[in-house]
């Protein structure tokens, strides 16, 4: 599993060249470059050659890059391999994934590519077909993460919005655990509402909570909360501390467990506690290159 921080996963227009160059001085962990649902079909083709250009030239530091081609049922798929290939990407972000073979499919033609080489294929998670396959997809090659396209998703179930997406936790849960199982990245969906601070952190940390590794967004102004509720706070790396500090005194005194604030501590508590820590490193690292 890539052990960078993925708190904030920005979607960026790849039709929009202001975009592309604000999002070099963002704090965002990642960035998905779109040349799917956020470019109108009358600027597929501008799209992609701007965004190949730009991603060849531009530099967007230690940000994990990722770039969602059209899916290959489209017109589109084809050429925005061939074209965004010079850039060498980090990775392809591929929409409404089904099954294993979408991924195997992707994975041929990249092969085929010497320039795609090292890129990863991350999978949009958005049909129900591909929740009920996601254990297959997730074990496919190249398989680096799972991105939930939750509006997609509603929209196929027929499902209601509500605040606490009760209707999507079978969905969102099934994601995640396929995902743990083959040891990738989870991020969860959307939140529509931009300008809704106060439903954003909600959500937010409900989708901690769950266990996702952060959040995808569509406006600059979801970073900040998204960047605090995905990272460990001051009172989680203190206790993190404390348990590792008691447990490593127990183990000097021949014990197997320890006990902080009441609660006992046995080495998989040290393990969670330790990729606390690593996480807030692997945070502050990031920080300090950008």
């Amino acid at each position: 599993m890539d052990s960078r921080p993925f708190r904030s996963v920005l979607y960026i227009p790849g039709s929009k060249e202001r975009a592309l160059d604000k999002a070099r001085s963002l704090a965002c962990d990642a960035i998905i470059f779109d040349l799917e649902d956020a470019v109108a079909i009358e600027e597929k083709a501008n799209a992609r050659e701007l965004l190949a250009k730009t991603l060849c030239a531009a530099d967007y530091g230690p940000r994990a890059k990722l770039v969602r081609i059209n899916g290959f049922e489209s017109d589109w798929a084809e050429l925005d391999l061939q074209v965004i290939a010079q850039a060498r990407p980090e990775a392809i972000l591929l929409p409404k994934v089904n099954s294993a073979a979408d991924i195997e499919d992707l994975a041929a033609r990249l092969d085929a590519m010497p320039q795609m080489a090292e890129t990863k294929i991350w999978a949009m998670l958005e049909t129900p077909q591909g929740v009920l396959n996601a254990g297959e997809i997730a074990a496919a090659p190249r398989m680096a993460g799972f991105v939930m396209g939750t509006n997609d998703l509603a929209k196929e179930l027929g499902c209601r919005s509500r605040a606490d997406r009760l209707p999507m936790q079978y969905a969102l849960q099934t994601c995640l655990m396929a995902a743990r199982a083959a040891g990738i990245v989870a991020i969860d969906g959307v939140y529509n509402a931009f300008k809704d601070g106060e439903g954003l952190r909600a959500e937010c940390e409900q989708g901690r909570d769950l266990g996702f590794d952060g959040k995808t967004l569509i406006h600059p102004a979801q970073l900040a909360i998204a960047n605090e509720i995905f990272a460990p706070d001051a009172e989680a790396i203190d206790l993190a501390q404390r348990q590792i500090a008691a447990f490593d005194a127990a183990t000097a005194e021949g014990q197997g467990v320890a006990v902080v604030d009441g609660k006992i501590v046995e080495n998989l508590h040290i393990v969670t506690a330790r990729q606390v820590l690593s996480r807030a490193e692997a945070i502050k690292a990031l920080q300090g290159a950008m």
